[in-house]
C-alpha cells in the first residue's frame, strides 16, 4: 500500500478548510425533518396537511420546491425565491434540506475524494457514519455511494464486511450523498469556477453513480429504489438509468425485481468460478449458488448487448487468478451479454490476502479478451486514503439495548445533578 500523502480536512480543525466544509457540508445538522428523499406524493401531503396550501396551488408549489431542491441544489428555503416569504419561513421553521454531516474529507494523490459522513441518530443509537467516494477521470466522474451502515455479508476480501450491520440508510440519506458531493464539487448550475478547477472536463462533474459503497443495496431494496428514482428524475438530478449501476453480491430473489422496478445497470460481485471457493469469498453463495445467480442474470429484464451486466472479479494472489480460472470464467458466462471488471485486490489492515502480480492479471485479462469479453483492469484509485474498492469502513457499531439504556440513565442522572446544583446556586 502506498504511503498516505493525501490532503485531509478534519472538522475538529477550526481553520479555513473546516469553515469551508461547514459552509456546504452542513455540520450544523438541524433536528427538523429533511425533505430530501421525499417523493412528490409525500411532499404534496406535507404541503396540504401541514402548511395548508390550497389544492389549486399544490402542483405549482411542488414543482417549485422540487426544482430548487434537486435541479439547483438549494441549501436553504430562503434561496427559493419564487415562493412567498411566508411560505419560505414556514418551510424553514418545520423542515430542512440538510445533507449528511461531513466529518472528514480526504483527497488522494490521484484526485480521488473520500468523505466520512455522519448521519442522524435513530432511536437513541450513537450517530452512525458512512463513507462516500468520488473518482474523477478525464471524461467522467463516478460517485460511489453507500446503502447501509456496515454489512451482513462478510465477504472475505472486503473491509466493509468486517463491520457489523448497524442499519439501513433512508432514501434521503442515500440521495443526500449525491447532493453533498455535488455541493463539494461545485456540480450545480452556476457553480464557482474555482471549485470545479481540475475536475473532469465533462459538463457534469458527477456523470455516473454506482451503488458499490458500504452495504448490500438489495437488502435495502425499497429505500434504494426510492433514492434512485429521485436520482433519475428528469426534473431533478436527472441521471440516466444507464449511468446508474447497482452492484449486488447475489441476492437472487431481488435481481429480477430490481430490473423490473428500477431498470438501472447491474453489476455482480462474482470473484470465483466454483461454489467451493465462492462459499468462502462471498458467503451468500451458500444460500444462492453460482448457477442460481447466473440464471437470474440471464433473465435480467432488458438484458442485451446494449445493456450488459458487469461481473466484478477481484484478483487474489494464488486464490482465483490462474489461467484455469480465467477459462472457467469464460465458460460460466457463456450466453450472457457481459463485461468483466478485473479488480486488483486493495489491501486493508489485518487482511491475509494479497493482490495478484501484474503479469498474472494481464495473462488473465488476455484469456478473457480473446474469448470476446471486454475485460478492463480497474486501475486502483484512492488506495492511499483507503477509498479503493473493498476498503470502505466506518467506526460505527450498533449499541446493545442494555448499553443504550444505561447510557440514557447516566445522562438523565447528570442532568438531574446539574439542575439541583443550579437551584442551590
Amino acid at each position: 500500500m502506498t504511503t498516505t500523502t493525501a490532503e485531509e480536512i478534519d472538522l475538529a480543525d477550526n481553520g479555513p478548510a473546516a469553515r469551508d466544509v461547514l459552509k456546504t457540508g452542513r455540520k450544523d445538522m438541524t433536528s427538523h425533518t429533511s425533505i430530501l428523499g421525499l417523493d412528490r406524493d409525500q411532499l404534496k401531503n406535507i404541503l396540504r396537511e401541514e402548511l395548508k396550501v390550497p389544492e389549486k396551488q399544490l402542483r405549482m408549489r411542488i414543482s417549485q420546491i422540487w426544482r430548487w431542491t434537486y435541479a439547483f441544489g438549494a441549501l436553504n428555503f430562503e434561496d427559493m425565491s419564487d415562493l412567498s416569504k411566508d411560505m419560505r419561513n414556514e418551510l424553514a421553521r418545520r423542515f430542512s434540506t440538510a445533507r449528511p454531516e461531513i466529518v472528514t474529507e480526504q483527497i488522494s494523490e490521484d484526485g480521488t475524494r473520500k468523505w466520512l459522513l455522519r448521519l442522524p441518530s435513530i432511536d437513541g443509537e450513537p450517530a452512525p457514519e458512512i463513507e462516500t467516494v468520488y473518482i474523477p477521470e478525464a471524461d467522467r466522474g463516478t460517485l460511489c455511494i453507500s446503502s447501509q451502515v456496515g454489512c451482513t455479508l462478510n465477504c472475505t476480501f472486503c473491509h466493509t464486511g468486517t463491520q457489523k450491520l448497524v442499519r439501513n440508510l433512508t432514501p434521503g440519506e442515500i440521495v443526500g450523498q449525491i447532493m453533498l458531493a455535488r455541493d463539494r464539487l461545485g456540480d450545480w448550475p452556476g457553480a464557482d469556477a474555482e471549485i470545479t478547477s481540475g475536475l473532469p472536463s465533462s459538463e457534469r462533474k458527477i456523470t455516473n453513480i454506482v451503488l458499490m459503497g458500504m452495504g448490500e443495496p438489495l437488502y435495502n431494496f425499497d429505500n434504494v429504489k426510492t433514492a434512485m428514482s429521485l436520482a433519475c428524475d428528469g426534473d431533478g438530478l436527472s441521471y440516466s438509468k444507464r449511468r446508474v449501476t447497482l452492484s449486488t453480491s447475489g441476492v437472487v430473489p431481488e435481481i429480477a425485481r430490481w430490473g423490473e422496478e428500477a431498470g438501472t445497470m447491474l453489476a455482480i460481485s462474482l470473484h470465483a468460478v466454483n461454489d467451493k471457493l465462492r462459499d468462502i469469498l462471498v458467503p451468500i453463495n451458500k444460500k444462492y449458488p453460482i448457477k442460481e445467480l447466473l440464471d437470474a442474470c440471464r433473465d435480467y429484464p432488458g438484458l442485451s448487448n446494449a445493456k450488459r451486466i458487469t461481473f466484478e472479479y477481484v484478483m487474489l494472489k494464488g486464490v482465483n487468478d490462474s489461467a484455469h480460472d480465467a477459462k472457467a470464467l469464460v465458460r460460466l458466462l457463456a450466453g450472457i451479454p457481459a463485461k468483466i471488471n478485473l479488480i486488483p485486490f486493495n489491501p486493508w489492515p489485518g487482511t491475509p490476502l494479497e493482490c495478484s502480480d501484474w503479469e498474472t492479471i494481464e495473462k488473465f485479462a488476455e484469456i478473457v479478451n480473446k474469448a470476446g469479453y471486454a475485460s478492463p483492469v480497474r486501475t486502483p484509485r484512492g488506495r492511499d486514503i483507503m477509498a479503493a474498492c473493498g476498503q470502505l469502513k466506518s467506526m460505527s457499531e450498533r449499541e446493545r439495548a442494555s448499553t443504550r439504556r444505561e447510557r440514557q440513565k447516566q445522562t438523565e442522572a447528570a442532568e438531574n445533578t446539574e439542575n439541583t446544583e443550579n437551584k442551590v446556586d
